[in-house]
């Protein structure tokens, strides 16, 4: 099988447990977007362009709080400048020759637990890996997102809280078994 597709596939593979946990986690995101103000459409959108769950937590009670532009952006800027560090970090596993345009689309799609998983890899980081993961957990956070502004509102609060704290125990889950390996 092609090198390309097996690392694709396994990208797929790593990233369902990570889209399981956007979904639940992106759903309480999708309540905060609601209760800002905005539409289901509106929320997927900053979802789209934003993969970052705090930025995102920020800039909806920034934005129902009636902040100015500048401040939500300095605001986004300070929460979201660990995915500088992580970038940096992740570029030390690419191969120099690799194009711009992947090392553009990759950025785009690092976070926490993408992150984790592409810098455990002990080779050099083919970016079908990390395409992979992304295929599944993009969508799942935006629908996720889009979801829970639609259907926030009707879940039990206890259920809510749940499902926000879902992410880390996800994180911690990708963490723990590569450390192990590799202290």
């Amino acid at each position: 099988m092609n090198t390309k597709r097996k690392l694709f596939q396994e990208g797929i593979r790593d990233g369902i447990p990570i889209g399981l946990g956007y979904l639940a986690v992106s759903f309480t995101l999708g309540i905060a977007a609601k209760n800002a103000g905005l539409t289901a459409l509106q929320a997927a959108l900053a979802s789209i362009t934003c993969h970052a769950s705090a930025g995102e937590f920020a800039g909806f009670t920034l934005i129902a709080a009636l902040a100015t532009y500048a401040e939500i952006a300095v605001m986004e800027l300070i929460i979201n400048a660990r995915y500088f560090l992580m970038s940096c970090a992740l570029s030390q596993k690419l191969d120099n020759k690799m194009p711009f345009f992947h090392r553009l689309i990759m950025g785009l799609f690092v976070t926490d637990e993408i992150f984790g998983l592409c810098v455990s890899v002990p080779e050099k980081l083919n970016p079908a890996y990390m395409y992979g993961m992304v295929l599944v957990a993009s969508p799942a956070w935006v629908l996720g997102t889009y979801f829970g502004v639609l259907f926030g509102n009707i879940l039990p609060a206890s259920i809510v809280s749940a499902l926000s704290v879902g992410l880390y125990g996800m994180f911690i889950a990708i963490i723990i078994p590569p450390a192990r390996k590799n202290k």
